[in-house]
């Protein structure tokens, strides 16, 4: 199976130029990510998104902090485009299952990505409350996990084992931090991954060989000793 690559891009500039992309199925969005874009409006702003992103697959998160707050945000984040999918967070900032909202947004045949997770435990939870119908994604960072000393990939190894069942559910590598989390994720048998574009341009240069790498690296090295004029 081949893991599709998402782009996590607010920048619209960046997302015209990665939209046109052969590699690039889909995006990500999140509130941090559009709060560095400049977003002031984050409705005004998505919609200039979607003008952009027509027909690629797009997540835009929730930012409320209630069950109630969540499923409104959720609902007319739905009803901005046909290939929106509504980011939830799998817990809110008091640690509170979002089951209700999953649920409740789940029901109504709303495509969601639920993020922020981190264990296969809570996978099977957000399983527990979802049919097998409408599109969900499981966001899973490995990238923090890793950060704080956490091996994330038995994480995805039972997640992608539990979501077997569901012909619906993706499971997606998140908070990608270098290039090689891309051979992970397809190893892993990650339905997707979702990267910035620096990372996504690496990707694309993939393929080199060691040989050549090393010269490219003894010349980079050789090349600055001579622009710093230095001598031993």
């Amino acid at each position: 199976m081949s893991t599709k690559i998402f782009c996590d891009i607010a920048d619209l500039g960046l997302i015209k130029k990665f939209n046109k992309k052969k590699i690039v199925k889909g995006f990500t969005t999140n509130p941090s990510l559009m709060r560095k874009a400049g977003a002031k409006d984050y409705k005004s702003y998505s919609k200039k998104i979607l003008r952009i992103c027509k027909k690629k697959p797009i997540s835009f998160e929730v930012f409320g902090d209630s069950d109630n707050s969540m499923i409104e945000q959720g609902l007319k984040i739905d009803s901005w485009g046909k290939n929106v999918f509504v980011k939830v967070p799998v817990v809110n900032s008091k640690n509170k299952f979002t089951g209700k909202v999953i649920k409740e947004l789940n029901s109504r045949n709303i495509k969601l990505n639920i993020t922020a997770v981190y264990s296969a435990n809570q996978t099977k939870k957000i399983l527990k409350t979802i049919n097998k119908k409408t599109r969900v994604i499981i966001s899973i960072f490995a990238g923090r996990a890793s950060d704080k000393g956490k091996d994330p990939v038995p994480e995805f190894v039972k997640s992608i084992r539990l979501a077997k069942r569901f012909k619906n559910v993706e499971i997606l590598w998140a908070s990608v931090r270098e290039p090689y989390n891309y051979i992970q994720a397809r190893q892993l048998g990650c339905h997707l991954i979702t990267i910035p574009p620096n990372i996504i341009d690496k990707i694309e240069n993939f393929g080199q060989s060691f040989e050549k790498l090393t010269i490219e690296t003894v010349k980079t090295f050789l090349v600055d000793s001579k622009k710093s004029k230095f001598k031993i």
